[in-house]
C-alpha cells in the first residue's frame, strides 16, 4: 500500500496567512503563467508543491481585478482530452483542464511569464470542446 502523507495542517496555516495579506492585486493578464498556491487537496485533486503549496498556473480569464480563472499545469507527460501540451521556454508543460478553478489574487506568488498565443488558443479550443 502506497502511504501518502498529506500536509493539511501546514496548508491551513499558509492559507490563513495568505487570507490576511492586505496588498493591492498584481497586474494580471490572460495567458500569464504564475506560481499559484493551489494547496493540499483531497484524492485526485491537484496539489501544490513546496512550502507555498504552489505550481504554475495559466490565467485563462480575468474575472475581476482580484479574481481569476486558472488552469494548473504539470511537467509530467499527460495524454487525453483533459490535457493540453504546451511549451514554455523550450520545456513541455501539460495544462490540466479538469482541474481549472477560480482563485483570489492572494494565491499568486510570482509571475513566470506568458504562454505563446498559439498555445493559449490550443488551450481555449480544448476547453470549449470539453465544456460545451
Amino acid at each position: 500500500m502506497n502511504m501518502v502523507v498529506k500536509r493539511f495542517l501546514e496548508w491551513i496555516k499558509l492559507k490563513e496567512k495568505l487570507h490576511k495579506i492586505a496588498s493591492d492585486p498584481p497586474l494580471v493578464k490572460e495567458r500569464d503563467l504564475w506560481w499559484v498556491s493551489f494547496g493540499e487537496n483531497i484524492g485526485s485533486e491537484i496539489n501544490g508543491k513546496s512550502q507555498l503549496f504552489s505550481r504554475p498556473g495559466i490565467i485563462l480569464k480575468k474575472l475581476s481585478r482580484e479574481f481569476y480563472l486558472v488552469a494548473p499545469t504539470t511537467s509530467q507527460k499527460k495524454e487525453g482530452s483533459w490535457y493540453v501540451e504546451i511549451t514554455q521556454e523550450g520545456k513541455f508543460m501539460y495544462v490540466c483542464l479538469h482541474q481549472i478553478r477560480a482563485v483570489d489574487y492572494r494565491r499568486l506568488s510570482s509571475r513566470l511569464g506568458q504562454i505563446d498565443s498559439n498555445d493559449f488558443d490550443k488551450v481555449k479550443a480544448a476547453f470549449l470542446r470539453l465544456y460545451k
